[in-house]
């Protein structure tokens, strides 16, 4: 008999010593094969240490079966840093804890996996701030920082990771573990005279320092931005032999980081924004040594090409509104302990650039208000990821391969035109962007990765450029790092001679070349784990739904829109995701789903297809909020990937009970409000009830709701003004209004009487089938389309006495008209017509003038998910001002109850957690008095059945001010 492979017996030894955090399954594989980059590296496996002590001896475990390692953060690097073929050790799980924070030090000492965003949030308390914020700052992890020399827009107030980074707890590979930092000569004495691991470390970094000081002098550019290579300069007496800044950006090739003591700077508490508008982005690159001369504390460009990008997609539109005038813009923030102080800067400098006499007079805008402040960052931060898939079906996409390139800030506009010449001279497009105040230029380039001819062009092109920016004094990357992306072509920048001191600098800490092997140095070349290069499949598959789009048809290329950025991964602000937000497991989120459906489609790791049982188990746990439709710069639609995948796996695997009892209480709950008073004694009475969750697969801990006798349309009766001419609605009643809540349709009919409105119901019972794509059930739901399209189709005809648009309650269902419907039947009229005149009840009436009576009271306000992501909440938060009410609108996420999904015994827990990160502690802190207002039927089930409290519908809110 043959004996285990080396890695199944490393798999054997790891889970024997650290049980549930190992996971050598192919699903963890495919989840951490890729990341924001071009690259695709299998893993041997993954583990998620629960702390610093479990993550030591996993890596004492792969040292002793020689098993190179890899550890990572949130996953978001751009060049190819955080995937590779070894064992990912993922500390942003559990090794995410602030362990000291001291205001007056001004600095703090944390685990790598806390997210910057956190940190940043605990300091601001003491008005205090870690400087560098990438654009991922609301999910990149400290430790990836440190690995990576991370800077974003505001290094420009502060530095890079760097110059904030004053200490680091390190392991290395061979399990020695130790502090490093600025090291005086007494000290540095005393730690090689103790000798031991520790100090032979120091001992060869003080002969390499002292072989190479005159040359690192001399060839290491002398910029803000230089992040490529080694930072060897740090060990220099003139930077105090600083061994934790010389590790900063070695990108886990040389050591590992098990704390990191980081500066914390002034954070002003006021700030405000100018932008300028420029004729081209190239006068506005040559202009950063005007913005500079302002002491802003941020300074950042952007072309014309992905504004135009936006708004062919129909994205960002208020925002791009707002921008003055221009073909390229710069965004310079200022501030100060005042708002007035920040306007004084502001104004100061808008003064200088609207008589500015060296240049060209750009437009401008001063932007005070801090909304509207956040608008505009947003087109910055998520516009490059939102344009990432072409429209020209015959072009490439424009992606990330020369994305960060950085000179001296005051040659920025000649580079700029440098390099669109060389992108010109090679026929490819790209955008321009980037932190302008540092140097530091962001493009996406439309390479062809798809055939050997596109690579081997590209690989040209990587050379040219790095010449080209070496030429100008630069950096080949100025933030982002060099991993393989970069890492072949240092060389071009540094010389052999200073490569290989860096060569050198890795055998010091990492002899056996086993911590992220081939990045920076001995690296792979820039062609090679390409993810979507020639070998990438072309996979033609068969879908009940249709995904079309501007960006191309098919649901391989609706996969392909996850571009691995990982905004799903942020653990505040908007739904997505809540799955993860609860677990912290990578294959929970949105991008972690959309890898598993990527190598579904590749079938290297995931060889199943539709069966794949990794992406069922993944599935299971998506609430099919839909909040990454609208919070993904790339619009990922996992709850249509959700319903498409389950109608195939189920063509061979049952459905469970649920799916009947739930997924198609459309069908049934009709029959049962005939007998509702039988109905309610066996699922309102103790044992009974009981008996009638386990048949119908609901948790023991939930309730059930109560059929009410007799239904909404069974009580309906239209109201009519008299001697007024009324135009006519149709009023679409949910099976939830109409059979638990009649009190909301009722209250609806009510509010559209007193605006002038004559609610009217489907000539036929319909039902819109939104609980069936909780089981795939889409060849039923269809059906239940086709019904509706064959019934209203001649009800909203456009003839003179005909219902003027469709008014729905419930978000989920309504949402079903918006989003489904045109998924099923894209080029039916009568689909286009109905989606676009349906509408939720508050949109409609705010639409058509209706202005409520006042309402003196305390609202706080949850809204559902689907409103969020396909309606949005202009129409509520328009009458809710009207009222005059004192109103709390909460940025809850999701409720946690998502349908049937909180009503399973199998998620229960999940979704009371969900309920449990924001909206439920929310409501049991409010005022009683406070009326709890949402329009979801499953948000009003989690509050009531977790709080106690009662909820109101915006309808009944209404009916309340009328009846006042």
């Amino acid at each position: 008999m043959g004996g285990i492979s080396q890695w199944e017996q490393l798999n054997v030894e790891l889970t024997a010593a650290l049980g549930g955090s190992v996971h050598f399954d192919t699903a963890h594989q495919a989840v951490y094969a890729s990341e924001a980059s071009n690259y695709r590296q299998i893993p041997i496996g993954v583990v998620t240490p629960k702390n610093t002590e479990e993550f030591i001896k996993g890596i004492e475990i792969c040292h002793r079966n020689k098993a190179p390692v890899l550890m990572r953060g949130a996953g978001t690097s751009m060049n190819g840093q955080t995937v590779n073929n070894a064992v990912v050790f993922d500390i942003s799980k559990y090794c995410n804890h602030i362990l000291d924070l001291d205001p007056l030090a001004g600095s703090a000492t944390v685990e790598p996996g806390v997210i910057c965003d956190s940190l940043r949030d605990a300091a601001e308390i003491h008005g205090l701030t870690f400087a560098p914020d990438p654009s991922t700052h609301s999910r990149c992890t400290l430790g990836g920082m440190v690995a990576n020399n991370s800077c974003g827009a505001h290094s420009v107030m502060a530095g890079k990771t760097l110059e904030n980074t004053e200490a680091l707890e390190i392991l290395t590979y061979d399990g020695e573990r130790f502090w490093v930092g600025p090291t005086s000569d007494e000290e540095l004495e005393q730690i090689i005279a103790a000798g031991g691991r520790k100090g032979q470390i120091y001992q060869d970094l003080l002969t390499l320092r002292d072989r190479y000081a005159e040359l690192i002098r001399a060839r290491f550019p002398n910029i803000k931005r230089r992040v490529s290579g080694y930072n060897l300069d740090q060990l220099l007496p003139e930077n105090g032999f600083n061994v934790a800044r010389a590790l900063v950006g070695t990108e886990g090739t040389c050591a590992l980081t098990l704390a990191a003591k980081v500066r914390l700077v002034r954070s002003p508490p006021k700030r405000v924004v100018l932008v300028l508008g420029f004729e081209d982005i190239y006068v506005a690159g040559d202009a950063v040594p005007e913005y500079q001369s302002f002491g802003p504390i941020a300074i950042e460009g952007l072309d014309y090409k992905i504004i135009r990008g936006l708004q062919q997609r129909n994205l960002a539109k208020a925002e791009i509104d707002l921008l003055p005038a221009g073909n390229a813009w710069v965004v310079v923030e200022f501030g100060d302990d005042t708002i007035e102080g920040a306007i004084a800067q502001a104004e100061k400098a808008e003064q200088y650039f609207k008589t500015r006499t060296k240049g060209p007079q750009p437009s401008t805008w001063l932007v005070p208000d801090a909304q509207l402040q956040k608008r505009i960052w947003s087109i910055r931060e998520n516009g490059a990821s939102a344009t990432h898939l072409s429209i020209d079906p015959k072009g490439p996409d424009p992606v990330v391969g020369w994305e960060d390139a950085a000179v001296d800030p005051a040659r920025l506009g000649d580079y700029l035109r440098a390099f669109q010449a060389l992108v010109d001279s090679y026929g490819y497009d790209t955008s321009l962007y980037g932190h302008f105040g540092d140097g530091c230029v962001h493009a996406r380039i439309t390479f062809d990765f798809r055939t050997a001819e596109g690579v081997a062009k590209f690989r040209s092109f990587i050379r040219d450029a790095a010449t080209l920016v070496v030429s100008f004094g630069g950096s080949l990357t100025g933030e982002h790092g060099d991993g393989q992306a970069r890492a072949e072509f240092l060389p071009i920048m540094f010389g052999e001679e200073l490569m290989g001191a860096m060569h050198e600098f890795k055998r010091i800490w990492d002899p056996q070349n086993k911590l992220n092997p081939g990045k920076v140095v001995h690296p792979y070349r820039v062609d090679e784990n390409l993810r979507m290069g020639p070998e990438y499949k072309i996979v033609n598959i068969k879908t009940r739904l249709n995904f079309l789009s501007q960006e191309g048809n098919g649901f391989q290329r609706a996969v392909e829109r996850c571009v691995g950025m990982g905004k799903c991964r942020s653990e505040k602000v908007g739904t997505m995701c809540p799955s993860y937000r609860v677990t912290k497991e990578e294959r929970f989120s949105t991008r972690g789903r959309s890898r598993l459906f990527w190598e579904m489609l590749q079938g290297e790791i995931i060889k199943d297809g539709w069966e794949s049982k990794e992406l069922k188990d993944a599935l299971d746990t998506c609430l099919s909020c839909k909040g990454c439709k609208s919070d993904c710069p790339v619009h990922v639609d996992m709850a249509s990937y959700k319903a498409e995948f389950l109608s195939h796996y189920h063509e061979k695997h049952g459905r469970p009970r649920q799916a009947l009892t739930m997924g198609r209480i459309g069908d049934w709950a009709p029959l049962a409000s005939r007998f509702a008073w039988l109905v309610n004694t066996v699922m309102q009475t103790p044992g009974l009830s009981s008996f009638a969750k386990w048949v119908g697969g609901v948790a023991q801990e939930r309730s059930l709701p109560r059929f009410v006798s007799p239904s909404f349309s069974q009580q309906f009766k239209p109201v009519a003004q008299k001697g007024v001419d009324q135009k006519k609605v149709i009023l679409w009643v949910d099976t939830f209004c109409e059979h638990f809540h009649p009190g909301v349709a009722n209250a609806a009919v009510e509010v559209l009487g007193h605006a002038g409105f004559e609610a009217t119901l489907p000539k036929t019972p319909l039902c819109c089938g939104r609980p069936l794509y909780d089981f795939g059930y889409l060849d039923l739901a269809k059906q239940k389309l086709e019904k509706i399209l064959d019934a209203l189709g001649d009800q909203i005809d456009g003839a003179q006495d005909s219902p003027i648009a469709v008014v729905g309650l419930e978000p989920g269902c309504m949402s079903v008209f918006k989003d489904e419907l045109l998924k099923f039947f894209p080029h039916d009229p009568r689909a286009k017509l109905l989606s676009s005149s349906t509408y939720l009840l508050g949109d409609f009436l705010h639409e058509h003038g209706y202005t409520p009576p006042p309402l003196d009271c305390n609202i706080l306000v949850h809204s559902h998910c689907h409103q969020k992501s396909l309606f949005g909440t202009k129409g509520d938060v328009a009458l809710l001002t009207a009222l005059g009410a004192q109103v709390n609108y909460i940025d809850s996420g999701c409720c946690g109850m998502a349908g049937s999904f909180g009503f399973n015994p199998e998620h229960v827990e999940l979704s009371k957690a969900v309920g449990e990160l924001v909206l439920l502690p929310a409501i049991r802190s409010t005022e009683q008095d406070t009326i709890i207002l949402t329009n979801g039927f499953s948000c009003r089930e989690q509050i009531e059945q977790e709080t106690g409290r009662k909820v109101k519908h915006l309808a009944e809110l209404l009916q309340m001010a009328h009846q006042a």
